[in-house]
């Protein structure tokens, strides 16, 4: 229904609600960014205390691989207050953000796949090949896209 189908007696109800979800929007925001900086405190914390754990085990592969996963999520957490910081800035929000998420986030799974407890199976492993591949792809072809927006 677009605007000029309303009757103009809901028009004072119309923009007491479009400011009330502004309002809402901008508070919702300010949830995800506190959120989000929570979320830096408490991964630079655990990346901290994966160090200290490989350090008193005597196991530094172990534990770097670990660590290494813990730093793959605080990247993940910068990579989402960056596109937050944008939006709240007037940007739209790239889809391209989302997808090196993603993507972070398969890598992370395959380089802490060796130190889990239980031994992955060989489609477990290729499932999250395949997986990081794919996204790698559809990374490549957005950016690729928006290039060819650019240029023309």
């Amino acid at each position: 229904m677009t605007q000029d189908q309303l009757p103009r007696e809901f028009e004072p109800l119309n923009r007491i609600a479009v400011k009330a979800m502004l309002w809402l929007n901008g508070f919702a925001h300010i949830i995800i960014g506190l959120a989000l900086a929570i979320s830096v405190v408490m991964f630079t914390w655990l990346f901290f205390k994966d160090v200290q754990q490989a350090a008193y085990a005597h196991n530094l592969v172990h534990g770097f691989l670990h660590a290494l996963g813990t730093l793959m999520l605080l990247w993940s957490i910068s990579a989402l207050i960056s596109a937050e910081i944008r939006y709240l800035l007037g940007s739209k929000l790239l889809v391209e953000t989302f997808i090196e998420v993603v993507l972070v986030l398969f890598l992370r799974k395959l380089i802490v796949m060796p130190v889990q407890d239980a031994s992955p199976s060989f489609e477990e492993i290729s499932i999250w090949v395949g997986g990081a591949f794919v996204m790698g792809l559809i990374y490549v072809m957005v950016r690729w896209a928006d290039k060819s927006n650019q240029d023309r």
